[in-house]
């Protein structure tokens, strides 16, 4: 039997089982180890605001259409960093270069579920480098969110950069911003996560809660503001804080999956009158002028190898793994005590 994780409605999580299916052509079985629980778009999911919930996304006019639902509950199967071992492999396969083969841990996107089927042209050179814990398998796809957001924010050497969220690809985005050559100030409400930044190569922390930080980085920068601001946190007030925090014709990366109606943020403020550059990083796809060089695939791989080669030090950020078959407390300990938890992991 296969065990799937899957919300059954707004904040309701259950395992469902299901008979194993057939191997098809063209494809790979492999039996999950570890699943990475992203604490922004998969809770919105859990929580029931995801826009998907509503409304239908046309991919070919790329707008979203009122009246229907584009997923309904129960959602199964929601996750995107996995890492496992290939069980089987479908036998028109073998010899295909770069292919994984059986016993081989992979990593990549098949959900909570106990086996992933999965087509083999999207783990084609996912092996896990040798010596790597399997834990950091886990951390491809979050770490590409962050190098993503990082390259579109087009750092410069010596180069002051504001990140705004401290969960994990808050993290992240600090340590591969302060590797590109910034110095960076790392800002959030959690004293515990401005602590775990600081560790991960922030320069400068300020609590969202109590400090003025658009003040605080201008005073820190001669009054300039900073060069860059990269917003990971989804929160429309952070973006709004993101937005007056940079110098006049300074970037902001917005990079959170922000969820409803804007509020909190004022465009006719910071924003109009320094002229900002807003930017929209989001895991679809690479900044447009890196196309031709990057892809996503080409991000994960680099993040997992700058991983491998002791640049960035992901395990610590994994505060709990939980028995797949606990993963509703996981959701509850992530909706509702934040502040205990960083990276949550389920174990298959």
């Amino acid at each position: 039997m296969e065990r799937v994780v899957q919300f059954t409605g707004p904040r309701h999580v259950e395992i469902a089982e299901h008979e194993r299916e057939p191997l098809p052509p063209g494809h790979l079985r492999v039996r999950t180890r570890y699943s990475g629980i992203s604490a922004g778009t998969e809770l919105t999911a859990y929580r029931g605001t995801n826009p998907y919930l509503t409304r239908t996304w046309d991919p070919e006019a790329r707008l979203f259409r009122e009246g229907a639902a584009g997923i309904e509950y129960p959602v199964a199967g929601w996750g995107y960093s996995e890492v496992g071992e290939v069980v089987e492999v479908s036998p028109e396969l073998d010899g295909t270069p770069g292919l994984p083969v059986t016993g081989d841990l992979i990593w990549g996107i098949w959900g909570h579920r106990s086996e992933g089927i999965v087509p083999a042209e999207r783990v084609i050179g996912h092996t896990l480098p040798d010596g790597l814990d399997p834990l950091a398998g886990a951390f491809a796809r979050v770490g590409a969110i962050a190098y993503n957001a990082v390259l579109a924010g087009d750092v410069h050497l010596g180069e002051d950069v504001a990140v705004f969220g401290q969960g994990v690809i808050g993290l992240l985005t600090t340590r591969l911003a302060q590797l590109s050559g910034a110095r960076v100030t790392a800002v959030d409400a959690l004293d515990g996560r401005l602590d775990t930044a600081r560790r991960h190569g922030a320069h400068t922390t300020l609590n969202a809660r109590t400090d003025q930080v658009a003040e605080r980085v201008r005073d820190a920068t001669g009054g300039r503001g900073a060069d860059l601001a990269i917003e990971i946190s989804g929160a429309y007030p952070a973006l709004h804080e993101a937005l007056r925090s940079v110098a006049v014709g300074g970037r902001v990366v917005a990079s959170g999956f922000y969820q409803g109606d804007g509020i909190g943020l004022r465009l006719g403020d910071e924003f109009h009158h320094n002229r900002v550059q807003l930017v929209c990083s989001q895991i679809g796809g690479v900044p447009p002028q890196l196309s031709g060089r990057w892809s996503v695939d080409r991000l994960q791989r680099t993040f997992l190898r700058l991983v491998a080669e002791g640049q960035i030090d992901v395990t610590s950020l994994v505060s709990h793994v939980v028995p797949a078959a606990d993963a509703a407390d996981a959701y509850v300990l992530l909706d509702e005590r934040p502040a205990e938890a960083l990276q949550v992991v389920l174990e298959f």
